[in-house]
């Protein structure tokens, strides 16, 4: 089986050649959004449960076990295919390939695996440094040998702000050389470089981050199925909403003293109550 033929497997219903949106989920509540939205798959974002979680920026703050434990308790309420953040795997080759165990038997379809220095920062901020790319592809074979299952392995670069794009580029192909089932080259800053990307690596199925307030070049899945790409991140696509809606929700309620004029935007027990009882996947 092709890389891009293991893609579609691992996501029932998705067609080769079609980009996979994956919007960023942190927990039940926000898998079973997902889910009711009609999306074949999440992305269980690592910026998203630090910043849900933890009220802080991605800067590394997110443990393994922290991680682990949203992946069980999103399994407990959802089947949806899940491609999980797995940061730099916590550390070194041995620590990588003990969190790829982990996620893998608590239910990742796929994890990401990226080449920042621990602990890392998110990608957006200033201040990020990679390790060699020799040593983190040392890391991801690791991880590619320890698998038990057909979980998938996402390599991601992030040399794109530190190194330049030819560096970055190279680092990607040599990433996928060494078995990654799909890559992703964070940041590009042209279509040119992401026509770039997707000539120098037409067997494999590429990810982008169509974060809002991102660098990205483009900003529509139909775009990056034009250029060649499989997988669109949104990773922060519902608390960006809760952000911009949340205070305007609470400075009525804080004027007025009641919710009554907001009833068409919120949500009433009933409401809430349905989607907290949808079916559960079988134990």
């Amino acid at each position: 089986m092709d890389r891009h033929s293991a893609l579609a497997a691992a996501v029932p219903g998705h067609a080769r050649g079609q980009v996979l949106s994956l919007p960023g989920v942190w927990d039940g509540l926000s898998i079973r959004l997902v889910e009711q939205a009609g999306f074949p798959a999440a992305f269980l974002s690592g910026g998203a449960l630090s910043m849900a979680r933890h009220g802080r920026r991605d800067m590394g703050l997110v443990t393994m076990s922290e991680l682990a434990q949203a992946v069980q308790l999103i399994r407990e309420v959802s089947e949806l295919p899940l491609f999980v953040d797995a940061d730099t795997g916590f550390g070194n080759a041995d620590n990588a390939v003990r969190t790829a165990r982990v996620l893998e038997a608590a239910g990742a379809t796929a994890i990401q695996l990226e080449d920042q220095l621990f602990p890392k920062r998110c990608g957006f901020l200033a201040g990020k440094a990679v390790i060699p790319a020799t040593e983190y592809i040392d890391k991801l074979k690791a991880v590619l040998d320890a698998r038990r299952g057909p979980m998938l392995v996402i390599a991601r670069t992030d040399a794109r702000s530190i190194e330049g794009f030819a560096a970055a580029l190279d680092r990607a192909c040599a990433y996928a050389e060494a078995g990654a089932d799909l890559v992703f080259l964070e940041g590009p800053e042209t279509v040119a470089e992401m026509e770039a990307t997707t000539a120098a690596l037409p067997a494999v199925p590429l990810v982008h981050n169509l974060v809002e307030g991102g660098v990205s070049p483009v900003s529509t899945a139909a775009e990056l199925q034009a250029l060649g790409y499989a997988i669109a991140l949104h990773p922060l696509v519902l608390l960006h909403g809760f952000i911009r809606q949340g205070p305007a929700h609470l400075a009525v309620l804080r004027q007025t003293g009641s919710t009554d004029s907001l009833r068409d935007q919120l949500a009433d027990l009933h409401e809430f109550g349905t989607l907290l009882t949808q079916d559960t996947p079988s134990p």
